[in-house]
């Protein structure tokens, strides 16, 4: 990106600015692209970016994506990376606001998950309890909080989130979104449709407000808000991204703000889910009684022990639940998985 040398320095792009900036504080950097978009670096991976006066649309939906709340997960980061380095080279048009966010740079750095505490367990005001105080993962989230707040204040009109992840383990359904709570709320239609023109077939609907960044955004900013499952944790530059085009062709279909297109067989129909129920580590000699190496999605049949401590023991119901993010090594009170089943 030589073109713009005081946005990433001497950097080749966003993402490597970002890595070499990790745990920098810098100063916020504003450049004017050659048709009137504006970018402006808030901080180290924040972007805010703005289409001319002349192209904005008042009811054109604003957008924030974000990715690398999980630092290994590095898939997503080079896609939304590939899609600025479009945008600054001029391959094609903006035409909605974007807020652009790679969450955790030094566990990027690091490759790992996070460093001190689960930056995607710290919104939703979560950052604020005292066990939290002073860890770096913590202060990051209620600055991500206020980006977004300032970003939905500069443009009040629809906003929607997506927080783009890949998994720790494997999947029988390889990509798939979460919906945040929201009492009486029900999925657009349209973001079904958007759904599955990024190839993502699978839906699952959360039964309670929650700490990640996507409930943040959809209980306190009122945003469409989805997290999504893309694949497999990988390291930088082992990604296939080839597996990764439907997300890359839908963000810039909407960035570029060009009409949705007809549903394509295999994705036509989105599968939905809900939660049955949640598996809290309760501490009281708690046993969690499925495999360290099984893939979401796998499916127990009815009256399976899946779960029990001194005071109770978890039997699937009548009819099959499966488990998604199963992970016995959290703290006391932290979630161990979730068990769900089609709606």
């Amino acid at each position: 990106m030589t073109a713009y040398p005081h946005l990433f320095e001497s950097s080749s792009d966003w993402l490597a600015h970002t890595l070499a900036n990790a745990s920098a504080d810098l100063p916020e950097i504003k450049v004017a692209l050659p048709d009137g978009t504006r970018v402006t670096r808030k901080a180290v991976g924040v972007l805010h970016i703005t289409p001319p006066p002349d192209r904005a649309n008042p009811n054109q939906e604003a957008l924030v994506i974000s990715t690398g709340i999980h630092g290994n997960e590095t898939a997503p980061i080079e896609v939304l990376n590939a899609l600025v380095n479009e945008l600054l080279n001029g391959e094609w048009l903006l035409a909605c606001p974007l807020l652009l966010i790679l969450g955790n740079p030094p566990a990027m750095v690091a490759r790992e998950r996070f460093l001190d505490v689960n930056l995607n367990r710290l919104f939703n005001g979560a950052h604020g309890r005292p066990v939290y105080n002073g860890l770096p993962e913590a202060a990051r989230a209620q600055f991500l909080e206020e980006m977004c707040r300032q970003f939905a204040m500069a443009h009040p009109q629809a906003l929607s989130h997506y927080d783009l992840h890949t998994a720790i383990r494997p999947s029988q359904r390889e990509k798939f979104a979460l919906y945040p709570f929201v009492e009486g709320r029900q999925v657009p239609e349209s973001q079904c449709d958007f759904l599955l023109e990024a190839e993502v077939q699978t839906l699952l609907l959360q039964h309670k407000v929650g700490t990640t960044f996507s409930s943040f955004s959809s209980s306190v900013l009122n945003a469409e808000s989805y997290t999504v499952e893309l694949g497999k944790v990988r390291p930088f530059g082992m990604n296939d991204l080839a597996r990764f085009d439907g997300i890359k062709k839908a963000l810039r279909r909407r960035f570029r703000g060009s009409p949705t297109p007809a549903k394509q067989s295999p994705f036509d129909h989105l599968t939905v889910f809900e939660v049955v129920h949640e598996i809290l580590n309760t501490g009281k000699n708690f046993r969690f009684h499925v495999p360290d190496d099984v893939a979401n999605f796998t499916e127990y049949a009815s009256g399976t022990v899946i779960w029990e401590d001194d005071d109770t023991c978890y039997r699937v119901g009548a009819t099959p639940e499966a488990i998604v993010f199963p992970n016995r090594n959290v703290p006391v009170g932290q979630r161990v998985g979730l068990l769900i089943k089609p709606r």
